[in-house]
């Protein structure tokens, strides 16, 4: 019979905590929709459903200097989006990552940038000097 000691228990007991945390972390798998896009986005907690709505307003640079509020957003076709800038943080700028538009980079509080959704998809976008911070958001546009 083997015998384990406090130590040895200890470590197999932390790994095994530690590798269920890691599932949590969301690490292995998608925590978020749209392929885990927004798995590290700053201020994404849902989908805000903007539906029907003619102009939507997404502000950039809030409720902290590299986040859009709100970070993901359903809409109908035909919808604009006017992204607001709120002066916080550095400059930024919105980009898709599919090349469907990209602003010039603002910093002054009150700028805006607009882009009007035509076809139903996917849009997902950042900022890119502060991508890799979190500063990520889409745009979902569906039919109904």
């Amino acid at each position: 019979m083997r015998s384990y000691s406090r130590r040895r228990t200890l470590a197999v007991a932390g790994s095994t905590v530690l590798a269920g945390l890691a599932g949590c972390a969301g690490g292995g798998g998608d925590s978020s929709p749209y392929n885990g896009w927004l798995d590290g986005a700053n201020n994404f907690e849902a989908v805000v459903d903007r539906t029907g709505t003619e102009t939507v307003t997404v502000e950039v640079g809030t409720p902290n200097p590299y986040a859009f509020d709100p970070a993901a957003v359903r809409i109908s076709p035909g919808t604009t989006v006017v992204w607001e800038w709120s002066g916080r943080g550095s400059s930024h700028n919105v980009v898709d990552n599919g090349g469907a538009f990209e602003s010039d980079y603002y910093l002054e509080e009150g700028s805006t940038f607009e882009h009007t959704f035509a076809e139903p998809g996917v849009y997902k976008y950042y900022c890119t000097p502060h991508q890799t911070q979190g500063m990520l958001g889409v745009i979902e546009v569906v039919n109904g």
